[in-house]
């Protein structure tokens, strides 16, 4: 209000809007132009995947009226394609051979009838040098050991099965005795609420340490995943928080997780782990294990014989773990 008080007042404040108002029209000359070939960053407009930076994704979000084709997080490792479990177990062990100190966790929907067939595929893989034992796993809620601790000992590979006999039969941990996971498709994105799923303990429950949060619809569509992706998945977050009692997910499942609106589903992590780490409001601010929030890995299988594994299988990749049983950096994708 001062800057109406007197003539000299005004024209100040008059100048100083035209100032503003060019100003602003000409970074928006230099971000149209001068943008391209890798350089552009998140929000800067883009023709095409390759004017966005390392780790970005180009695209619009017609859903919230944003037709412009802008820079948004979302570019990640992602060998998706439809091929026998031995090829892509392959991959996953290439991946932890390269990285020594990333931990990969897998949840399996298994539907492998052949004895010890799911033991038998990850010894040919030559992924069972780096199974975490499930004679070791925390039964009762507990801690798990820190990331740390599970190089020393190159427990880097945790792999759950939807099988309880699996777990004595093939030494494979059974999902639902460690993990607590919310209702998936449309209750699971029902603004206010995060029922967990028939099969998972209560997700108040404390005799699960892990806790798997789907936010997907029934019926996904992929031009609606940017809006999904904003403002609702993270305020489904504080629901589930909230729902199983101050416990952050481990784990989150979502849909076309390279669509937002800008930062998306990396942002949201980012503040999930910049909770667990630091209690800042992002991991950005921490500075606990700042060199471990780097990768993420997403895979599917499609079954083509009995001794594959379900098309219907969902990957879940952990990036790696925090000290004093914590998280460090995680990221789960359908």
């Amino acid at each position: 209000m001062a800057c109406f008080m007197d003539h000299y007042s005004l024209c100040r404040a008059h100048a100083t809007q035209f100032f503003f108002l060019l100003l602003m029209f000409s970074l928006s000359i230099v971000n149209s132009t001068a943008c391209s070939n890798g350089n552009c960053q998140v929000l800067d407009s883009c023709a095409a995947a390759t004017d966005c930076g390392p780790g970005l994704y180009c695209g619009n979000c017609p859903a919230l009226g944003k037709n412009r084709p802008i820079c948004t997080r979302g570019q990640a490792t992602i060998p998706t394609t439809i091929q026998p479990a031995i090829n892509t177990l392959r991959e996953v062990e290439a991946f932890l051979s390269q990285y020594p100190t990333e931990i990969v966790t897998i949840i399996i929907e298994d539907y492998v009838q052949t004895p010890k067939g799911l033991t038998s595929l990850f010894v040919r893989a030559g992924l069972d040098k780096y199974f975490f034992p499930v004679s070791k796993m925390p039964k009762k809620g507990e801690d798990w050991p820190t990331v740390t601790e599970m190089v020393q000992k190159n427990y880097r590979l945790l792999v759950f099965s939807s099988v309880a006999s699996k777990e004595a039969e093939e030494g494979i941990a059974y999902q639902w005795r460690y993990i607590l996971e919310n209702e998936s498709g449309d209750p699971g994105v029902k603004a206010g609420s995060c029922p967990h799923r028939k099969e998972s303990q209560p997700l108040n429950s404390r005799k699960a340490s892990l806790f798997l949060q789907n936010y997907f619809p029934t019926y996904p569509v992929e031009e609606d995943a940017c809006k999904e992706h904003s403002t609702p998945l993270a305020e489904m977050v504080g629901t589930c928080y909230k729902a199983a009692g101050n416990l952050l997910p481990n784990f989150l499942a979502v849909n076309f997780y390279m669509r937002s609106d800008g930062g998306g589903v990396f942002d949201v992590l980012d503040k999930m782990n910049g909770q667990t780490l630091c209690g800042c409001s992002t991991v950005l601010a921490c500075q606990v294990c700042p060199n471990t929030y780097q990768r993420t890995l997403l895979l599917q299988i499609q079954t083509l014989d009995h001794l594959l594994l379900s098309p219907f299988l969902l990957f879940f990749f952990v990036l790696v773990w925090g000290g004093g049983g914590g998280w460090c950096g995680i990221l789960a994708l359908v």
